[in-house]
Protein backbone atom coordinates (compact mmCIF):
# COMPACT_ATOMS: atom_id res chain seq x y z
CA UNK A 1 0.00 0.00 0.00
CA UNK A 2 1.20 3.27 -0.74
CA UNK A 3 0.32 6.35 1.88
CA UNK A 4 0.10 10.13 0.93
CA UNK A 5 -0.36 12.84 3.12
CA UNK A 6 0.20 13.09 7.74
CA UNK A 7 -3.46 14.02 6.89
CA UNK A 8 -4.56 10.50 5.06
CA UNK A 9 -5.13 12.24 1.34
CA UNK A 10 -4.60 9.34 -0.80
CA UNK A 11 -4.39 5.23 0.61
CA UNK A 12 -4.02 2.86 -2.27
CA UNK A 13 -2.47 -0.67 -3.17
CA UNK A 14 0.43 -0.58 -4.87
CA UNK A 15 -0.62 -3.67 -7.61
CA UNK A 16 -3.34 -1.63 -8.86
CA UNK A 17 -2.61 -1.65 -12.69
CA UNK A 18 -1.90 2.04 -12.57
CA UNK A 19 -5.01 3.73 -10.63
CA UNK A 20 -2.76 4.75 -7.77
CA UNK A 21 -0.46 6.48 -9.88
CA UNK A 22 -3.60 8.45 -12.39
CA UNK A 23 -5.10 9.16 -8.81
CA UNK A 24 -1.62 10.93 -7.49
CA UNK A 25 -1.25 12.46 -10.56
CA UNK A 26 -4.41 14.16 -10.58
CA UNK A 27 -4.39 15.22 -7.08
CA UNK A 28 -0.36 16.50 -7.30
CA UNK A 29 0.06 16.76 -11.38
CA UNK A 30 3.94 18.58 -9.99
CA UNK A 31 4.26 15.45 -8.27
CA UNK A 32 4.43 14.61 -4.24
CA UNK A 33 4.80 17.92 -2.64
CA UNK A 34 6.31 16.31 0.61
CA UNK A 35 7.54 13.14 2.19
CA UNK A 36 6.64 11.87 5.23
CA UNK A 37 7.87 9.82 8.08
CA UNK A 38 4.93 8.83 9.17
CA UNK A 39 4.58 11.21 11.94
CA UNK A 40 1.05 11.29 12.03
CA UNK A 41 1.06 7.24 12.80
CA UNK A 42 -0.39 6.24 9.58
CA UNK A 43 1.63 3.46 8.48
CA UNK A 44 1.69 1.94 12.23
CA UNK A 45 -2.50 2.11 12.21
CA UNK A 46 -2.69 0.61 9.02
CA UNK A 47 -0.18 -2.53 10.24
CA UNK A 48 -2.30 -2.55 13.34
CA UNK A 49 -5.06 -3.26 11.36
CA UNK A 50 -3.90 -5.88 8.68
CA UNK A 51 -2.19 -7.45 12.01
CA UNK A 52 -6.77 -7.64 13.18
CA UNK A 53 -6.49 -4.62 15.24
CA UNK A 54 -9.30 -2.99 13.59
CA UNK A 55 -9.71 -0.42 15.71
CA UNK A 56 -6.58 1.26 14.87
CA UNK A 57 -7.43 2.81 11.87
CA UNK A 58 -10.74 4.39 13.49
CA UNK A 59 -9.40 7.51 14.04
CA UNK A 60 -6.99 8.05 11.77
CA UNK A 61 -7.89 11.65 10.30
CA UNK A 62 -8.37 11.64 6.20
CA UNK A 63 -9.37 14.32 4.31
CA UNK A 64 -9.60 13.47 0.59
CA UNK A 65 -9.64 16.09 -2.15
CA UNK A 66 -13.31 16.07 -4.01
CA UNK A 67 -16.69 17.61 -4.79
CA UNK A 68 -19.17 18.22 -2.27
CA UNK A 69 -20.82 15.33 -3.08
CA UNK A 70 -17.82 12.77 -3.33
CA UNK A 71 -16.82 13.79 0.40
CA UNK A 72 -20.26 13.35 1.35
CA UNK A 73 -20.20 9.24 0.20
CA UNK A 74 -16.57 9.13 1.27
CA UNK A 75 -17.69 10.59 4.67
CA UNK A 76 -20.81 8.29 5.26
CA UNK A 77 -18.22 5.05 4.07
CA UNK A 78 -16.89 5.21 8.26
CA UNK A 79 -20.31 4.74 9.14
CA UNK A 80 -20.41 1.55 8.41
CA UNK A 81 -19.75 -0.93 10.97
CA UNK A 82 -16.81 -3.33 10.85
CA UNK A 83 -18.01 -6.51 9.65
CA UNK A 84 -21.10 -5.36 8.30
CA UNK A 85 -21.97 -4.13 4.31
CA UNK A 86 -24.33 -2.19 2.92
CA UNK A 87 -25.73 -1.85 -0.52
CA UNK A 88 -25.40 1.30 -3.13
CA UNK A 89 -28.80 2.22 -2.59
CA UNK A 90 -28.87 2.76 1.11
CA UNK A 91 -25.30 4.13 1.01
CA UNK A 92 -27.40 6.39 -1.37
CA UNK A 93 -29.94 6.94 1.33
CA UNK A 94 -27.35 8.03 4.03
CA UNK A 95 -26.11 10.90 1.88
CA UNK A 96 -29.99 11.99 1.11
CA UNK A 97 -29.67 11.03 -2.44
CA UNK A 98 -32.05 7.55 -2.83
CA UNK A 99 -32.59 8.68 -5.91
CA UNK A 100 -28.31 8.99 -7.36
CA UNK A 101 -27.46 4.90 -6.82
CA UNK A 102 -25.27 5.18 -9.85
CA UNK A 103 -23.82 8.11 -8.76
CA UNK A 104 -22.60 7.05 -5.26
CA UNK A 105 -21.02 3.98 -7.11
CA UNK A 106 -18.99 6.17 -9.24
CA UNK A 107 -17.97 8.57 -6.19
CA UNK A 108 -17.62 5.42 -4.22
CA UNK A 109 -15.26 4.07 -7.08
CA UNK A 110 -13.24 6.97 -6.95
CA UNK A 111 -12.61 7.10 -3.31
CA UNK A 112 -9.37 7.82 -2.28
CA UNK A 113 -8.46 6.25 0.62
CA UNK A 114 -9.08 2.93 0.99
CA UNK A 115 -9.42 0.61 3.91
CA UNK A 116 -9.57 4.05 6.12
CA UNK A 117 -12.54 5.24 4.35
CA UNK A 118 -14.23 1.48 3.73
CA UNK A 119 -15.87 1.46 0.78
CA UNK A 120 -14.94 -2.11 0.01
CA UNK A 121 -18.29 -2.46 2.68
CA UNK A 122 -20.49 -1.36 -0.45
CA UNK A 123 -21.97 -4.27 -2.30
CA UNK A 124 -24.73 -4.92 -4.88
CA UNK A 125 -28.60 -4.91 -3.84
CA UNK A 126 -28.74 -8.65 -4.30
CA UNK A 127 -25.44 -8.72 -2.01
CA UNK A 128 -22.96 -9.69 -4.93
CA UNK A 129 -19.19 -8.40 -4.49
CA UNK A 130 -19.48 -5.54 -7.16
CA UNK A 131 -16.87 -3.52 -8.14
CA UNK A 132 -13.44 -2.51 -6.37
CA UNK A 133 -10.74 -0.90 -7.92
CA UNK A 134 -8.30 -3.30 -5.98
CA UNK A 135 -9.88 -6.49 -7.21
CA UNK A 136 -13.09 -8.77 -6.09
CA UNK A 137 -10.76 -11.03 -4.29
CA UNK A 138 -9.22 -8.40 -2.42
CA UNK A 139 -12.67 -7.10 -1.67
CA UNK A 140 -13.52 -10.49 -0.93
CA UNK A 141 -10.42 -11.00 1.47
CA UNK A 142 -11.08 -7.52 3.16
CA UNK A 143 -14.81 -7.95 3.96
CA UNK A 144 -13.88 -11.72 5.42
CA UNK A 145 -10.55 -10.26 7.44
CA UNK A 146 -13.04 -7.62 8.98
CA UNK A 147 -15.35 -10.84 10.04
CA UNK A 148 -18.55 -9.64 7.20
CA UNK A 149 -20.65 -12.80 6.45
CA UNK A 150 -20.40 -13.44 2.66
CA UNK A 151 -23.33 -14.74 0.84
CA UNK A 152 -21.36 -18.69 -0.91
CA UNK A 153 -18.65 -18.58 1.29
Amino acid sequence: MVVAGDVLELLDFADDNGRLEGMMARRWPGGLPFESEDASGIAAALDAYFRGDFQAIGDVPAKPAGTPFQTAVWSALRSIPLGETVSYGELARRVGRPRAVRAVGAANGRNPVSVVLPCHRVIGADGSLTGYGGGLARKAWLLEHEGASLPGR
